[in-house]
């Protein structure tokens, strides 16, 4: 592999992370139903190890998400450039992706998709939006 991980890697190894998180499964529970260590879903997850098609077939089935999941709104290469990707305008820019993975943020999206009443959700979803600071 190259001295930086490929940004789709990146990418799809931070896709992992948020599945596995919002489904409230460790690293070490994904690994076991993988056959694998807690260290090479922690590789996965930063970019540094690629995830092979089949493997990847593995998660999307015990994560319960379609395999098209972890592409969703990942970096497209040019074929002009031989540089890298470049971000296509509906990616989240990294220092956003950064604030959604912060586990209180996680939690609160885990337990908020769990109110089965979607009055309540958008009446939280209203106080939320009062109570944040304008851009």
């Amino acid at each position: 592999m190259a001295e930086h991980p490929h940004p789709v890697d990146i990418y799809v190894g931070s896709r992992i992370r948020l599945c596995r998180t919002l489904k409230g499964m460790s690293q070490q529970k994904l690994a076991e139903a993988l056959n694998l260590t807690f260290q090479q879903i922690q590789k996965y997850e930063k970019g540094a190890n690629r995830v092979g098609a089949s493997r990847l077939f593995e998660m999307s089935h015990i994560l319960d998400v379609p395999v098209s999941f972890f592409f969703e709104g990942a970096p497209v290469a040019d074929t002009a450039e031989t540089e890298g990707p470049d971000i296509d305008e509906n990616t989240i820019p990294a220092e956003d992706a950064e604030k959604l993975f912060r586990r209180e943020i996680l939690e609160f999206v885990r337990v908020y998709d769990r109110i089965p009443e979607p009055a309540v959700r958008q009446r939280l979803y209203a106080l939320a939006k009062t109570l944040a600071r304008p851009e």
